[in-house]
C-alpha cells in the first residue's frame, strides 16, 4: 500500500471517531464538538495530502481511485447526517440540505455502478464542479461545528455547487453510456 492510500485509509478509519464525538456531544460536554472539529479538519487535510502525495510521487493505484473518494464521501455524509440530527446545536444543517447532498452522492454511485456493469470498466475522475462542491461542503461542516453565523451562507453555496456538479456528472454519465452505442451495434 502506497503512502497516499495509507492517508486515505486513515481518513476512512477516523469516521467512526468523528461520529462518536458528535453522538457524545451535549451542552455540558461541549468539548466533544471541538474533538469532532479536530477530526474533521484532519480529514480535510488528509484529503489534500493524499492527492498531493499521489501526484508528486506518481503513485496512482486502483485502490487509491476507490479509497480517496470513499473517504471523502464517508466523512462528508456522516457529518451532514449527524449535524442535521444534532438539534442541541443552535446552528445545524436543515434536513433538506442533507437530503440534497446525500441524493447527489447516491445518484453518482448508482450511475457509476450502471456504467461499470455496462462497460465492465470505469474511469473515476473528479471534475472542477465536483472539487468545488467538496470544498464548500467541507467549509459548511467546519462552519456548523464552529457555530459560525456564516453557516447558512456556506451551506447554500454548497447546495448550489452540489446541484451543478450533480447535473454535470449525470451529463457525463449519459455521454459515457451513449458512447458505447456504435453504428455497427444499432439495429
Amino acid at each position: 500500500m502506497n503512502f497516499a492510500n495509507k492517508i486515505s485509509t486513515f481518513r476512512i478509519l477516523s469516521v467512526p471517531f468523528f461520529i462518536a464525538s458528535l453522538i457524545y456531544y451535549s451542552t455540558d460536554r461541549s468539548y466533544f464538538r471541538f474533538i469532532a472539529l479536530g477530526i474533521f479538519i484532519l480529514g480535510v487535510i488528509s484529503d489534500a495530502a493524499d492527492g498531493y502525495f499521489a501526484r508528486k510521487s506518481k503513485q496512482y493505484s486502483k485502490a487509491g481511485l476507490v479509497l480517496d473518494p470513499l473517504g471523502d464521501k464517508l466523512l462528508l455524509m456522516s457529518a451532514f447526517i449527524c449535524l442535521s440530527l444534532k438539534s442541541e446545536f443552535p446552528l445545524h444543517f436543515p434536513l433538506w440540505v442533507t437530503f440534497i447532498v446525500i441524493s447527489r452522492d447516491v445518484m453518482i454511485l448508482l450511475g457509476s455502478l450502471v456504467i461499470y456493469i455496462v462497460k465492465q470498466d470505469i474511469k473515476i475522475s473528479p471534475t472542477r464542479w465536483g472539487k468545488l462542491t467538496t470544498i464548500f461542503q467541507m467549509c459548511s461542516v467546519i462552519a456548523v461545528l464552529l457555530q459560525s453565523r456564516l453557516s447558512p451562507v456556506l451551506w447554500w453555496v454548497a447546495v448550489f455547487f452540489t446541484f451543478i456538479s450533480g447535473i454535470d456528472y449525470v451529463k457525463r454519465g449519459f455521454k459515457t453510456l451513449y458512447a458505447l452505442d456504435s453504428p455497427r451495434n444499432s439495429h
